[in-house]
């Protein structure tokens, strides 16, 4: 299996994050993706950009050096409720938007119950793409009930290369989510959660090999094709949809 794509990526907007724009569509141009997704940490994070970045987006060209860029965010998760650091209408502007748990956003441990309130109220959020490193030991949650929520949801399950490097202790979750997403039908993405262009080349091997490993079946991954991407996005009643189908297929 391939990715044709990364749908979790910074930029130095996110400050401790060290490549433009441009360095990180010429890296991806180099590794042969047909696009890219740059995904900015929300405003609550310390290292966020300031929210005009998010609103001033359609400022960027959806081609890059050749590579069909999505502009979206890394919203924070807040509270128990499951909200996020953004407006709807915020959301909704947005191609592409993870969702994540971190910890100065939602500070302390999380029961296995809290956890599953969390994203449980996350699957019912339609302005929510995809789950950013859900695998972390300090959020886990029950992976059956939830994927099952994800799947109905059309919610992305990201597998998230960076926690190779910065969340070891849910590298041994990762198997057991990717096996209740095969039983449960619920998409996944391969990320990288990129902050350099280093990390965008060497954070996916680990990923693919797991897949490999686990048989995963490559129409679940969204990012696996071209079609699969386009086909996703329409489902998500994406605006630039059509726009990325043209670019890529």
């Amino acid at each position: 299996m391939q990715i044709i794509a990364d749908l979790h990526t910074h930029t130095l907007s996110s400050t401790h994050a060290y490549q433009t724009m441009l360095e990180m569509a010429a890296a991806a141009k180099d590794l042969g993706y047909a696009a890219l997704a740059l995904t900015n940490h929300g405003p609550s994070m310390p290292d966020a950009p300031h929210s005009w970045h998010f609103g001033n987006q359609s400022a960027l060209d959806r081609v890059v050096d050749g590579v069909a860029m999505l502009y979206g965010a890394e919203a924070n998760v807040m509270d128990m409720d499951g909200n996020l650091d953004f407006t709807p209408g915020q959301l909704r502007g947005m191609d592409w938007v993870v969702a994540s748990i971190h910890s100065p956003c939602l500070p302390g441990l999380l029961t296995e119950k809290e956890a599953n309130r969390i994203w449980m109220a996350v699957a019912e959020n339609p302005d929510v793409d995809c789950i950013g490193h859900s695998e972390q030991q300090n959020y886990r949650y029950d992976y059956d009930l939830v994927t099952r929520a994800f799947a109905r949801g059309h919610k992305v399950v990201e597998l998230n290369g960076n926690s190779f490097n910065v969340r070891k202790d849910g590298i041994p979750n990762m198997r057991t989510l990717l096996r209740a997403c095969i039983k449960n039908g619920c998409r996944i993405a391969v990320d990288t959660d990129a902050h350099s262009a280093r990390q965008l080349r060497e954070n996916v091997p680990a990923l693919l090999r797991m897949l490999e490993e686990l048989d995963f079946p490559q129409e679940l991954v969204v990012n696996a094709t071209r079609q699969n991407l386009v086909n996703e996005l329409k489902l998500h009643g994406k605006a630039c949809a059509e726009k990325i189908g043209g670019i890529i297929l």
